[in-house]
């Protein structure tokens, strides 16, 4: 692997069994990142809201191998079935971060991983799943090294990112920051940050989940970001999203929801225009996908409500909202909203504080 990055390499040799298990949870991005470079390298910086009850949670079984060979061994099951259709994948993810964890290659290892929420279906799967398996697979080392929390924080989010770019968002929360901008000091491409402050409206923010298609999506969050690279809107969209780092940070510490009903609508849509102006073009919203928003249109104007929607790479609505509003936004979607949802099925979430280990 080329850009070895030295401070996240570790050398020492570990053989030995061990049995963890770790907790992850997804995230929805406020500026969207699409499009990046090799590397899993982002071409614009993105800040997301941590969830708490979307979660994929993984345990990882580390036995020493006798075998010497340089192949991987491991197995993997989600939601206790083998699924072939994921080792592809994994196997990739295995071959970008074992510079950084080698034992991989001394160990078999027996991978279970259950999500919370509907696989590829618009709410960051792969997200939660990557830094919930990265997260299992940084034990041994810290295990056996006296490094502090940062580090391995910072760690877990650059191994994370290797996996799917965005899973470098779920390790910390509540708001997290990725890729580098003027406007965040530490911010980097190589892993997700903590955002230093956030106002108090922000720290307990409801996101409910309208789930208007629990399908895999027609087209992969993969195959969206290639696009990117030959799309005739790119650099203006680069841009445009740099620029509202700058929005987004004055608005999340100043609590400032009118401005961030507008900057994160604008975001949502904006990241489907792309999709729709791509070569090939596609589109992932649907029928009930535009009605929700028609109708959280009106429910605002007539209400005076703060709710807003975003959308990731699907179909799928984020209603996020202020916490003292929970009660009558709850009664809009089982009212109104909920019969656009497929068997009217709504997570019902809140902002989190990110990754937790889970005890065995």
């Amino acid at each position: 692997m080329s850009n070895i990055h030295k401070e996240f390499v570790f050398s020492e040799e570990i053989k030995t069994s061990l049995n963890t298990c770790w907790q992850s949870p997804s995230n929805i991005a406020l500026i969207k990142y699409w499009g990046k470079e090799k590397n899993q390298i982002p071409k614009n910086p993105s800040i997301s809201f941590t969830l708490s009850k979307c979660l994929t949670t993984t345990s990882v079984q580390f036995e020493p191998r006798v075998d010497k060979s340089s192949t991987y061994s491991y197995a993997f099951y989600f939601e206790n079935k083998e699924t072939p259709s994921f080792l592809p994948k994994i196997e990739a993810f295995f071959e970008r971060i074992v510079p950084y964890v080698p034992y991989l290659k001394t160990h078999h290892m027996v991978i279970h991983s259950e999500n919370s929420f509907p696989h590829s279906s618009g709410i960051a799967s792969s997200a939660s799943a990557m830094s919930a398996l990265a997260l299992c697979l940084l034990e041994p080392e810290k295990e056996n090294s006296d490094k502090g929390e940062d580090y391995f924080n910072q760690k877990a989010s650059f191994l994370a990112r290797l996996g799917s770019g965005s899973a470098s968002r779920s390790v910390q929360g509540p708001a997290v920051v990725w890729g580098k901008s003027d406007f965040f000091r530490e911010s980097t491409d190589l892993y997700g940050i903590k955002m230093p402050s956030l106002h108090p409206i922000f720290q307990n923010y409801c996101d409910s989940i309208l789930i208007v298609d629990v399908g895999e999506k027609k087209v992969s969050s993969t195959t969206g970001h290639e696009l990117m690279n030959n799309h005739p809107y790119a650099n203006e969209r680069f841009a445009q999203a740099v620029e509202r780092m700058e929005k987004i940070k004055c608005i999340l510490e100043k609590g400032e929801i009118a401005d961030f009903i507008s900057l994160v609508e604008s975001e949502a849509l904006t990241l489907h225009a792309m999709m729709m102006t791509a070569n090939p073009y596609f589109i992932l919203l649907k029928p009930n996908t535009l009605k929700i928003i028609e109708k959280i249109w009106e429910y605002r104007k007539e209400t005076d409500s703060k709710v807003c929607f975003t959308l990731d790479a699907g179909a799928n609505i984020h209603l996020l909202y202020p916490e003292k509003e929970k009660n009558s936004v709850k009664e809009f979607i089982n009212t109104t909203l909920s019969s656009y949802c497929q068997e009217k099925k709504v997570i019902f979430d809140t902002v989190g504080n990110g990754a937790k280990k889970i005890s065995l």
